[in-house]
């Protein structure tokens, strides 16, 4: 039954969707959803505003309108609910989950011995786990301030020297515009580009027809991300050679 009360408002220009609101509202009743923070249901926020300190861009406020009564029976029960799921889903990654999507970080901070060494002795420059941008969350700890390189999945393979030409220092995202969702790489682009604080993009595409469409789905991200990143195109040869490397304009 809808009530005259105090409610939550949240205003989606103001809001980056950084998330600092989620945990300062013991009732749960907001979320990260499509990059922003929203109310995930009426009966859930007390209107009492403990979320009002967690966000630094000053996107919520506390309004009085005719809303769904708060609910304290159902908050607990939603609650119990999400902890449980929480659990399950750390107990799956940890032990029984697919490690591709599993998100592990190779820090510079480790003895050089504990790098990835091929036979060669080259060391890999890989940072970071996963590395297909289906699996890559916004909110992955590794994408905080990064350099990205978007690379076609064919790049690295194409290219000899990808780990020391490309990818040192640089965070990973791996994909093919071909045969993948190009509309899902925008909105995950989208999400990452609002929320981690990218420094710079460098664009890895071959030069066949299909792989074209990668630096447009990067490009378009950023239009709906409002953000304007510096991007660099390199285009490489089926041959493993470097055709031309440009700067790109959103």
């Amino acid at each position: 039954m809808k009530v005259l009360r105090k409610i939550v408002e949240i205003n989606e220009e103001l809001c980056n969707g950084c998330g600092e609101c989620v945990p300062s509202c013991a009732e749960g009743a907001l979320n990260i959803i499509d990059g922003k923070a929203r109310l995930v249901s009426e009966i859930y926020c007390d209107g009492l505003g403990a979320c009002l300190g967690g966000c630094p861009q000053g996107a919520i406020r506390i309004i009085e309108r005719e809303a769904e009564d708060f609910d304290e029976e159902a908050v607990e029960h939603y609650m119990k609910e999400k902890e449980t799921t929480e659990k399950k889903m750390a107990v799956h990654n940890s032990h029984g989950g697919c490690p591709s999507g599993r998100i592990q970080m190779f820090g510079k901070s480790c003895d050089e011995a504990n790098q990835p060494v091929s036979q060669s002795g080259v060391s890999s420059a890989l940072t970071q786990w996963p590395i297909q941008i289906r699996l890559v969350a916004p909110a992955a700890p590794f994408l905080k301030g990064a350099d990205l390189l978007v690379a076609a999945d064919c790049a690295p393979a194409a290219y000899p020297a990808f780990h020391s030409d490309f990818l040192r220092g640089k965070v990973l995202m791996i994909g093919c515009p071909k045969f993948d969702n190009a509309d899902e790489y925008v909105a995950r682009f989208a999400d990452i580009f609002r929320t981690a604080g990218i420094k710079s993009v460098t664009i890895l595409f071959m030069e066949v027809p299909c792989c074209s469409g990668l630096p447009a789905i990067v490009k378009k991200s950023m239009i709906l991300a409002g953000k304007d990143i510096p991007i660099e195109g390199v285009v490489v040869s089926t041959r493993g050679e470097i055709l031309n490397r440009m700067k790109l304009e959103v």
